[in-house]
């Protein structure tokens, strides 16, 4: 059956990948979008290759998920909802709080507010939630036992011990982390992402609307920002690669994280929209390996075909988790979906895709200054 889908946030790069995807497909597509500076530039239908992609594909709303205006007019004829919408970043968000929580969890409120007062058609609602929400996720102890640590203490990181402890316990090894571990984020993105899923999961059902929560891992590939700082490290070493500049690796490099593959993210959440099997669940959607940052450079430098000096320096950021690794089993078992794209293949197009692109500027060292002003980065 061919559906109507609301793509909050679809002109970013998740969205506008999954809006073609969904047209390709024969649905219909509507895009809200804030079309914020940092991601787009500042005249984004000009500008802006994520916004141009979406020409003769989808009806673009230039509007903001915290305006119940705007999200009325959007709504319009909808009979899905994919809910990307939000301020992405976790060291950001630990000084831009208000901004955080007004988008994600008063723009989401605003979301649900119009669904249980309105007359509508929608019968599913995707969203986007976040590995973040685990904070630093599973371990097991030295005798087998499943433990979920707290985050670690900014005395232990001075010192340089960037490892999980947990009272009473020897040494701890990651394991992937399901879709039924505890919930317990250390940031205040994480925070936002948690309280965003609770609600839709919470409310839709009272509402005879179908939830999924989807908790993406580390989404990287071809169209993400590189002027954004609070993308990613792949962005920011590359644009620093690019630059002929030092590269800085925090902690002691062998923090990891689960890089998934922009493709994957779009057919698993392609597959959550419009697959029945999906209604009522939570789904990881990773690549199920876990990364190192030493192993991020490493193929970088690969995939460039260059090198810069690195510097593993022993600064740290407040909020930030060690490691964490998603068991996409549920994923593959309910939806029949197993990631396609491996680590290296991803990033060789990732760096064929940045060599097309100008490079930008020293926006990340900026992001730092900001963050050491606020004694959150040491």
């Amino acid at each position: 059956m061919s559906e109507h889908v609301l793509i909050t946030g679809g002109a970013g790069f998740i969205g506008s990948r999954l809006a073609r995807r969904l047209v390709g497909a024969g649905h219909t597509v509507t895009v809200l979008d804030a079309l914020i500076p940092q991601v787009h530039g500042n005249d984004p239908f000009t500008t802006s290759p994520l916004v141009a992609s979406l020409d003769g594909v989808a009806e673009i709303i230039e509007g903001t998920v915290t305006s119940t205006t705007d999200l009325e007019r959007a709504l319009s004829g909808a009979t899905a909802i994919v809910h990307l919408a939000a301020e992405t970043g976790t060291g950001q968000s630990m000084y831009e709080i208000d901004r955080y929580v007004e988008t994600n969890v008063g723009g989401t409120a605003k979301l649900l507010d119009l669904l249980t007062k309105t007359e509508h058609s929608v019968t599913r609602l995707v969203i986007a939630s976040s590995r973040s929400i685990y904070g630093e996720g599973s371990y097991v102890t030295e005798d087998g036992r499943l433990v979920y640590p707290g985050a670690r203490e900014d005395a232990d990181l001075a010192g340089g011990d960037f490892e999980v402890h947990v009272p009473g316990e020897g040494s701890l090894t990651p394991v992937p982390t399901s879709e039924d571990a505890l919930l317990h984020p250390s940031s205040v993105y994480g925070i936002t992402k948690h309280m965003q899923e609770s609600l839709v999961m919470t409310v839709a059902p009272t509402v005879g609307i179908e939830p999924v929560s989807l908790r993406y891992q580390n989404v990287y590939g071809p169209g993400q920002s590189l002027k954004n700082p609070y993308t990613g490290i792949l962005s920011i070493f590359s644009t620093l690669i690019r630059q002929g500049k030092d590269i800085n690796i925090f902690e002691d490099g062998l923090e990891s994280r689960d890089f998934v593959y922009i493709d994957d993210v779009v057919e698993a959440t392609f597959l959550a929209t419009t697959r029945p099997e999906a209604a009522g669940a939570v789904f990881n959607v990773g690549s199920g390996v876990a990364t190192s940052v030493l192993d991020v450079v490493e193929a970088l430098f690969d995939a460039f075909g260059t090198q810069v000096p690195t510097r593993v320096s022993g600064n740290y950021r407040l909020g930030d988790i060690r490691h964490n690794v998603a068991d996409t089993s549920r994923l593959a078992e309910r939806l029949g979906f197993t990631p396609s794209v491996s680590f290296s293949e991803g990033v060789r197009r990732f760096a064929e895709w940045v060599h097309t692109e100008p490079i930008e500027g020293d926006s990340y060292q900026r992001s730092l200054d900001e963050m050491a002003a606020r004694k959150l980065l040491k």
